[in-house]
């Protein structure tokens, strides 16, 4: 019988309060898929920050007005309902399983697992990938708007983005240290039911 006060093993449910994930395996592996998906956020405020910032000198008074508005509704919709409360979370979520459960195939592609690409449930696929090639289609079609139109909204763009970064970072720093991160893995029912024993 464990003794009061024992330190929680890496078999309890991570990301519910009860783990912490230990050793420097297993850390390296939800660093290895939190941080793969930053860089694809980092690369997208990288590319879009320019043109954001070009079309702030371009801007008349009621566009200035048009850009505050279309700002806070992104900070809202992208960066707070969209990153925080559910995205940056699952991420985390997600490398915390694979952290305790790894497969090597599994852990080559930690930042698409991590994002759901992939052995997740139906509706976490329809929701990657849909969301995916929604954000690519809106992507290009912004490339044939004119400035400042296209900096404003790029703008709000890289500000919710970069809500993202700040949230995943958040999450990671809490699920390692044994928090509690609460978001839907979106895992398959045999991994989720694995996750809960």
């Amino acid at each position: 019988m464990p003794s009061q006060g024992a330190a929680p093993s890496q078999s309890a449910v991570p990301g519910r309060g009860t783990a912490r994930i230990q050793g420097v395996g297993p850390t390296l592996i939800v660093l290895y898929g939190v941080l793969g998906v930053v860089t694809l956020l980092g690369q997208a405020i990288y590319r879009l920050t320019p043109v954001a910032l070009e079309a702030l000198g371009q801007l008349s008074q009621p566009q200035a007005a048009m850009l505050l508005g279309w700002t806070l509704f992104m900070l809202y919709s992208e960066g707070y309902r969209g990153f925080q409360k559910r995205f940056s979370p699952k991420v985390v979520k997600r490398a915390l399983h694979l952290a305790a459960h790894p497969r090597p195939l599994f852990v080559l592609l930690a930042p698409a697992y991590c994002m759901a690409f992939f052995h997740a449930t139906r509706r976490g696929l329809i929701t990657a990938w849909g969301v995916t090639s929604m954000v690519v289609s809106l992507v290009i079609l912004v490339r044939f708007v004119p400035q400042p139109w296209r900096g404003m909204i790029d703008g709000g763009v890289v500000l919710g983005l970069a809500w993202g970064v700040v949230t995943l970072l958040y999450n990671t720093w809490v699920g390692l240290r044994g928090g509690d991160i609460t978001a839907p893995s979106e895992l398959p029912n045999s991994s989720a039911q694995l996750t809960a024993s």
